[in-house]
């Protein structure tokens, strides 16, 4: 096949690129390409608020503080993509990614809770679960990875755990990404055309589109159940990333208080990206009859 023949794939830029090289000027080594407006807007937003989190970073190790952050919902719902971004510039020594694979033999023998607790913070640390013990609630039971009496078991316990930890001084933040059924799929299918993607493809992936009414019903008797006002869900609606990933950082600084901490207004989320628990429980009850219909 001749050269003219060849078929160029378009390649992605990194992630801050626009941002990065805004008002460079030309020069013989230097290749000029178009960057969408709202992506150089993103990518300045996001550099704006990732300095805010290096600020909470330090706030939380001088006094000392405990921060735990859950990041729960379907497959390809964005948590790992958020979790990286609010974590991208932060000292590692400082702020902890958990994300467990699945339970050794051993591990099945334990407490439930014991696999996790391990894993909360010390003095001075913040710790990010990709996934958390709510894998009890959503993805195990659907799954068939636990009988329905041990479900039930942890949907009575998970909110006196959690009551133990807020007691003890650790501050609690429960994000739930919902993502829609057809975002969902291209997310899949997007995954299993890039081969830098691929590994993130699993069996239980392969069933999420297949059990999508039997994780909303899972995921509506989770909120029920273990939404309170001391340790409440905070949902983010997750089919726009970007956006996504700017509103949760925006709620966890407006919900903290740091040294230089910039104007409120800067803080402000959007408000139909980020929805209460309560909220999303009362668009659950008046939709029931029709799961497929929900948000994710």
């Amino acid at each position: 096949m001749g050269k003219e023949n060849q078929k160029i794939s378009p390649k992605k830029l990194s992630e801050s690129t626009g941002g990065k090289n805004l008002g460079k000027k030309p020069s013989k080594d230097r290749i000029a390409v178009y960057i969408k407006k709202t992506t150089i807007e993103y990518e300045l937003e996001l550099k704006k608020l990732q300095i805010e989190l290096l600020k909470l970073q330090n706030h939380v190790k001088d006094n000392n503080l405990r921060i735990v952050m859950l990041f729960e919902g379907r497959d390809a719902a964005g948590k790992g993509g958020t979790i990286k971004r609010i974590t991208e510039h932060m000292n590692p020594r400082g702020a902890r990614v958990v994300a467990l694979e699945k339970p050794s033999d051993r591990e099945t023998t334990q407490w439930y809770f014991q696999r996790y607790s391990q894993h909360l913070p010390a003095e001075g640390e913040i710790v990010f679960f990709d996934r958390s013990w709510y894998n009890r609630a959503m993805v195990e039971p659907v799954m068939g990875f636990c009988t329905d009496e041990q479900n039930k078991r942890f949907l009575k316990y998970a909110p006196l755990f959690e009551r133990m930890m807020i007691k003890e001084g650790i501050i609690l933040f429960k994000f739930y990404f919902s993502v829609s059924k057809n975002i969902q799929k291209q997310r899949f299918d997007s995954r299993d055309d890039d081969p830098l993607k691929q590994y993130k493809l699993s069996p239980v992936d392969a069933a999420a589109q297949e059990l999508w009414n039997q994780y909303t019903i899972r995921k509506f008797q989770m909120l029920t159940e273990t939404n309170s006002t001391i340790a409440p869900w905070t949902i983010i609606r997750s089919d726009h990333k970007k956006s996504a990933r700017i509103a949760c950082i925006k709620y966890i600084l407006q919900h903290l208080d740091y040294n230089e901490k910039i104007g409120k207004k800067g803080l402000i989320p959007d408000p139909k990206i980020v929805i209460s628990g309560i909220d999303e429980i009362r668009l659950m009850e008046e939709n029931l009859l029709k799961p497929g219909s929900m948000p994710g």
